[in-house]
């Protein structure tokens, strides 16, 4: 899918001319042709366009012939029919001297919210700062993910107390290797904010002077990029204490779901025992051979008064003793 977008007036506009300088072009699992289109209109590199589309394709800075390719991973979430679970794509961003491009694999809760939301200063023409603007909200986005994970674990631990099941630990489980994703992503992205930096700070290495000339820094965005690294950790962080405490939580669940059985059968064996008393008592009385009672008409409600107090006195016994 292929949409551009210009600020117009302080108000990001849907526009149909994909020449126009200043332009945002937004591609979402693009085909061939909607490739084709934009390289031609842009003169983007070919092979900046499709690296995103790789899948496995890791976070990155690049840059040639005055155009620079930013990768990044941006969570998205999975419907599943037993929970909610998260993912990372790989999101590229490519700023060349007169447009905004940006590619991914999926349609991601980042670009909805940048166009239904109109993200307040939102504009195409500032590259640096819509690119600041973006790793910003991707930040963000995984901080919100990652409280809709804390959300969920705690729904599940409320589940173990009482489950003899392994359900709620395949839950856990699914939410751990989210946990994974996120916090390698979230590594990967700190080398290309620091790169930034770096390419900001440093005009030794030759990339790192083309990087700077192409995304021209003033003091706000600077400001700005701090405040985007400081978020990405304190992601980091966060996910780092939610994936520790999921750890520990299943090894601990693990064996409460072990104690629930075990409780279970303690159960089901002392009521066994309790009902096998009856039984063995009216196999006693039923041989064929002389018997106490055998000559008394109330033989059989003796019986079962005798069965029934052995019981009672036997449940009795294993409650104190906390057997039931």
């Amino acid at each position: 899918m292929l949409r551009v977008f210009l600020s117009v007036n302080d108000d990001l506009t849907q526009v149909d001319d994909i020449c126009t300088k200043g332009t945002w072009i937004s591609l979402v699992n693009p085909s061939e042709e909607e490739l084709e289109t934009v390289r031609k209109a842009t003169g983007a590199d070919p092979d900046f366009l499709k690296a995103p589309l790789d899948p496995e394709e890791r976070s990155r800075i690049e840059s040639d012939e005055g155009q620079v390719l930013i990768i990044i991973n941006v969570p998205i979430m999975l419907n599943d029919s037993s929970t909610v679970l998260y993912d990372t794509i790989p999101f590229g961003i490519i700023v060349t001297n007169d447009n905004f491009i940006t590619v991914c694999l999926k349609q991601n809760p980042l670009l909805d919210e940048l166009v239904e939301t109109r993200l307040r200063g939102l504009n195409t023409k500032k590259r640096t700062r819509f690119l600041l603007q973006l790793l910003f909200k991707t930040a963000t986005q995984y901080l919100r993910d990652l409280r809709q994970i804390d959300k969920q674990t705690d729904e599940v631990e409320k589940k173990l107390h009482r489950s003899m099941k392994n359900e709620e630990l395949i839950k856990l489980l699914s939410l751990e290797k989210s946990l994974v994703y996120f916090n390698t992503s979230l590594r990967s992205n700190e080398y290309v904010m620091e790169k930034l930096l770096r390419s900001r700070l440093m005009r030794i290495d030759p990339e790192a002077i083309e990087t700077s000339q192409v995304l021209q820094m003033y003091p706000d965005d600077e400001e700005l990029l701090e405040d985007v690294i400081i978020e990405n950790k304190q992601a980091m962080e966060m996910c780092q204490i939610h994936s520790d405490i999921l750890s520990s939580m299943m090894d601990a669940f693990a064996s409460v779901i072990s104690n629930n059985v075990n409780i279970v059968m303690k159960f089901l064996t002392s009521v066994t025992i309790v009902l096998s008393i009856p039984t063995m008592v009216s196999s006693f009385f039923g041989m064929n051979v002389p018997l106490p009672f055998d000559k008394t008409p109330f033989a059989f409600s003796i019986i079962m008064l005798i069965s029934f107090g052995i019981s009672g006195t036997v449940a009795y016994l294993m409650a104190r003793r906390k057997m039931f």
